[in-house]
């Protein structure tokens, strides 16, 4: 069984798959205690394989599947991963890094933690993956040097106050622009008001 927050289909919003249709599963539960996430731990139902496959159904046109939560790999075992193979759609996960991945994924966003309060209790242990997405908050980037990723972007923390936020993406910008092998990501889903 899966705490599972929410099944829905919507665009990726962030990161190298922006744009591309998905159908996200939202898992409950986190390791970590970020400020800025966005997701109620508490809620949530108990679903077999089965029945998030069933969901996944619901949208047979979607190429991808987005894992995430929360912190997905706390959950997604093999059998899940079997289950959603038999879907035929591509299987994403977006991860803090701090456990293994089940074999079988087809693509791995790490989205270290590193600088935040309480992450240093679980540190991120994924040295490669296919994108590393950084939640940037000035913190130095050559933490992230021994990780092997095919695309690196930096992302501005959003943050309800409409000036910080501002102050946020002007420094992610400018982060970029001195270290260019980055690229900026943006949560076009919060643009474009969309789940």
């Amino acid at each position: 069984m899966y705490k599972v927050n929410e099944i829905f289909y919507s665009l990726q919003g962030e990161g190298f798959n922006t744009g591309t249709a998905s159908v996200f599963v939202r898992l409950s539960g986190c390791n970590l205690h970020c400020a800025f996430c966005d997701t109620d731990h508490q809620q949530g139902a108990m679903m077999t394989a089965r029945e998030i496959v069933d969901q996944v159904l619901h949208y047979p046109d979607a190429p991808l599947i987005v894992l995430t939560g929360g912190e997905p790999s706390l959950f997604v075992d093999d059998e899940l991963i079997a289950a959603l193979k038999t879907t035929g759609k591509r299987i994403a996960i977006e991860t803090n890094g701090t456990h293994p991945m089940p074999q079988g994924i087809d693509w791995v966003t790490l989205s270290p933690k590193t600088g935040f309060e309480g992450a240093f209790a679980h540190p991120c242990i994924l040295d490669r993956c296919d994108e590393l997405k950084v939640v940037y908050l000035g913190q130095d980037l050559s933490q992230y040097d021994h990780i092997s990723a095919s695309h690196r972007f930096l992302q501005p923390c959003f943050v309800d106050d409409e000036e910080q936020r501002r102050r946020n993406i002007d420094a992610c910008v400018r982060a970029v622009l001195r270290n260019p092998r980055w690229r900026l990501s943006l949560q076009t889903h919060r643009i474009l008001a969309i789940p």
